[in-house]
């Protein structure tokens, strides 16, 4: 044993279940279960519960495996981002090996899985998603390029795609279109954030937008992507999952999207830092909610539909 090995090892003595609950990144998880799961659920073609369930259950640990997958690649700029020393491989509680262990395991377990309790197409796409978070995002684009945001963000944008493959069987627009959704919508999520944590990225050495560009171009690129993504947002509504909620939804968070990003391209970095970046951090937060208020639109559009068809008596959900 070496000495690496030894102090390795010893760091990672007092890991817990939770450590490595961490590794897998559950916040981001949630996200991927849930725009999973519409995709899933919107879809015309019934799914059994049990099936279901499975499905969005293997999709979530290949989620999981991606984030252990990326946590190990990142442990070095992970100890000195202040948002990202504190996770399980930087503070010591477990190891980066132990780290691609839970990646590499899970990542097969996660695809094989979907593989049987669904159809071939969706365990591909899980692999594909899994392949390009660990590989061509985190290995290859994060430390490259300032476009790492822009093409990475396909990743954490199949998802849906493959909750509808589970469902279908294949691809379809309305599946795309619920993909260019999240696509379009994470570099300037992800823009807002690097603004006001630039600090961090420049210590990491990663290449973020702020960085390589500056503060200007990337409020800039931050107003034209929102221009960008209003128009396919709206696009979702004019197809078979898309209705009157969704419609009305759409309109108004695309709207506030526009505006908030308007604000925050009209603004000077010294006028930011003036006020804590506050105009920043409130466009990142509306954000979030504009992306599962999006997902929540389409639940609710395709619980009317059932509604509708449902024959007389209890309606029909399934």
């Amino acid at each position: 044993m070496t000495d690496a090995t030894y102090i390795e090892q010893a760091e990672a003595k007092d890991a817990e279940f939770g450590d490595y609950i961490e590794l897998l990144k559950p916040r981001v998880m949630r996200l991927v279960i849930f725009t999973a799961a519409v995709g899933l659920l919107v879809a015309p073609v019934p799914v059994h519960p049990v099936i279901a369930l499975a499905a969005i259950l293997c999709i979530a640990v290949g989620a999981g495996a991606s984030g252990a997958l990326n946590m190990w690649w990142d442990a070095d700029i992970d100890r000195v981002m202040g948002r990202t020393k504190g996770r399980p491989i930087p503070s010591g509680r477990v190891t980066e090996g132990e780290a691609l262990a839970v990646g590499l395991g899970l990542s097969g377990l996660s695809v094989v899985m979907l593989g049987l309790f669904a159809n071939l197409l969706s365990a591909a796409l899980l692999a594909f998603t899994i392949f390009f978070y660990a590989v061509v995002y985190t290995m290859w684009l994060k430390r490259s390029t300032p476009q790492n945001i822009v093409i990475g963000g396909a990743a954490g944008a199949f998802p849906p795609m493959i909750g509808w493959a589970v469902a279908t069987g294949g691809v379809s627009v309305e599946s795309v279109l619920m993909f260019a959704l999240i696509f379009l919508w994470t570099p300037p999520h992800f823009w807002a954030l690097a603004l006001f944590r630039n600090e961090d990225y420049v210590a990491a050495k990663v290449p973020m937008m702020p960085v390589s560009r500056g503060g200007r171009s990337t409020r800039r690129q931050i107003f034209v992507y929102a221009l960008v993504l209003a128009p396919a947002a709206l696009a979702l509504g004019l197809t078979e999952i898309g209705g009157p909620v969704y419609g009305l939804t759409a309109l108004v968070l695309n709207a506030g999207f526009v505006a908030g990003a308007w604000r925050v391209s009209r603004r000077s970095g010294a006028a930011a830092e003036a006020d804590g970046f506050r105009a920043e951090k409130r466009f990142f937060g509306y954000s979030i909610l504009y992306l599962f208020l999006h997902f929540v639109a389409l639940l609710a559009d395709a619980g009317l539909r059932a509604l509708e068809l449902a024959p007389t008596g209890w309606p029909v959900l399934i």
